[in-house]
């Protein structure tokens, strides 16, 4: 009897943490739809909705990709992130070929300076949690490393999947 009680409580809070999770497509396009929401008692700003909740509040000015920069983004790549992520295929984490047409660059920095505000409090980091069950971890990176990582990123995103 004791596990069935269990069992239930266990089920209640799935449904619950479910529910919560839930929200609109990922894309660009559609999160600008929203002007703001109110996600666990905070109202995010039509900023936050686009670009995520973190140190990055304006606009990251983007230049051809340089290539000194996106190396030192691989070397932290391959230091802090491989663990969870590849490419082209689901992990732990997300696959990031294309996170970079999927994400604006600051939402892109701020998920990676500010994962744990971002899965609590935004509807993309809740359902990115619901959906890898895993929360991202902060690697203790600065906003410079973080650049770095974007700069990886975009390079990774322009070769094929071939």
């Amino acid at each position: 009897m004791k596990v069935f009680g269990f069992v239930t409580v266990l089920m209640m809070i799935a449904g619950t943490f479910n529910f919560g999770c839930q929200s609109d497509s990922g894309d660009k396009s559609s999160s600008t739809a929203q002007k703001s929401a109110q996600v666990q008692g905070q109202q995010l700003s039509e900023w936050e909705i686009e670009n995520g909740i973190g140190p990055i509040k304006s606009k990251v000015e983007l230049k051809p990709i340089d290539k000194s920069l996106a190396e030192t983004g691989k070397k932290i790549f391959e230091a802090k992130c491989t663990a969870c992520h590849k490419f082209d295929e689901r992990y732990v984490g997300p696959p990031l070929r294309d996170v970079t047409r999927r994400r604006t660059p600051e939402f892109i920095m701020n998920q990676i300076l500010n994962p744990d505000e971002n899965v609590k409090q935004h509807p993309e980091g809740r359902k990115m949690l619901a959906e890898y069950l895993t929360p991202m971890t902060f690697m203790n990176v600065t906003e410079a490393d973080a650049r770095a990582l974007l700069e990886y990123l975009r390079l990774e995103g322009e070769k094929s999947t071939e």
